[in-house]
């Protein structure tokens, strides 16, 4: 995709506000980069940069930003996020990295963004969705979004056998690469699950998440778990392996599991509403409205 530059507001407002642009898609721009990083920084803590020098920020990620004497100073991020939902790919797109900063809050920025998304996308995805802190959640009804629900599932589990799972550590680009392999090419055993962005798998694996691959391979799969005492925190599973099997394979020191994917076989499993503190599901398109009253969850990892 090419870079995409709007220009808005040629003249000043009569409140003073300065002649802004809305940069799309600028990833190699290094000096705008760099600033949507500072901003990043800022808002969240987090900087993209190692993302990006590992080869990982693609095309389906476009940040849209409001762009005033070469500084990003709002931004909202596009991520194309397909999904394999019961074994069909359903087109998404998840907004993310959604920040405006302090100075320049109050002045229409975020809503000029939010309507240059939706232009751009409506009626060419199956559905928008977004996770929002709880001081926006009267913003985004303006833009067509409704608050949705959704559904974990957990279960008290014992397990007789030791620990088979085997440690895959990410060290290095060649550790990354063959990590991005399995993602392209392993199917994952869930009902619901993102497919064709290896990237947005790897902001989390290759920075946060590099002790938490795992190779089962009493079944040939892989699984992205965290472990805490005797819970075993189940991202998803890489391969056709059953989640049980899975389980097993994290031995005797488990006593509970919360999967954080929606499981293809619920039964035996605790099924309830998710509350995240802090956040707020929001869903607009013919997707949601579609399987308005299915229970799922979005994958926690592949968060925006």
């Amino acid at each position: 995709m090419m870079q995409d530059t709007i220009i808005k507001n040629a003249m000043k407002r009569a409140d003073g506000t300065k002649d802004f642009c809305i940069e799309k898609n600028y990833r190699n721009n290094e000096a705008l980069r760099a600033s949507f990083n500072r901003l990043a920084e800022k808002t969240f803590g987090l900087n993209f940069e190692n993302w990006y020098r590992n080869g990982f920020w693609k095309d389906n990620y476009i940040p849209y930003s409001v762009v005033i004497d070469g500084e990003v100073v709002s931004n909202v991020s596009v991520n194309a996020c397909n999904m394999n939902y019961k074994g069909k790919i359903v087109k998404l797109v998840q907004l993310g990295t959604i920040m405006t900063d302090d100075d320049y809050r109050g002045k229409g920025y975020a809503k000029a963004l939010m309507e240059e998304v939706l232009k751009d996308y409506d009626g060419k995805v199956d559905g928008i969705y977004l996770f929002a802190n709880d001081s926006v959640l009267e913003f985004y009804p303006k833009f067509g979004f409704r608050e949705a629900k959704e559904y974990q599932f957990t279960k008290d589990v014992t397990i007789s056998g030791e620990c088979t799972a085997q440690n895959v550590p990410l060290r290095d680009k060649i550790d990354f690469d063959r990590t991005v392999e399995i993602l392209d090419t392993k199917k994952q055993n869930a009902q619901l699950y993102m497919v064709d962005n290896p990237g947005l798998y790897m902001f989390y694996l290759s920075q946060f998440m590099t002790e938490n691959l795992f190779y089962i391979e009493e079944c040939n799969s892989y699984a992205i778990a965290e472990i805490e005492e005797d819970t075993l925190i189940l991202h998803t599973i890489l391969g056709n392996g059953a989640v049980d099997e899975v389980i097993r394979a994290f031995g005797s020191q488990v006593k509970k599991v919360i999967l954080c994917f929606t499981p293809n076989d619920a039964s035996g499993y605790e099924k309830s509403e998710l509350h995240e503190e802090d956040t707020t599901f929001f869903v607009q398109g013919k997707f949601f409205e579609d399987n308005r009253g299915d229970e799922y969850m979005m994958q926690a990892i592949t968060h925006a």
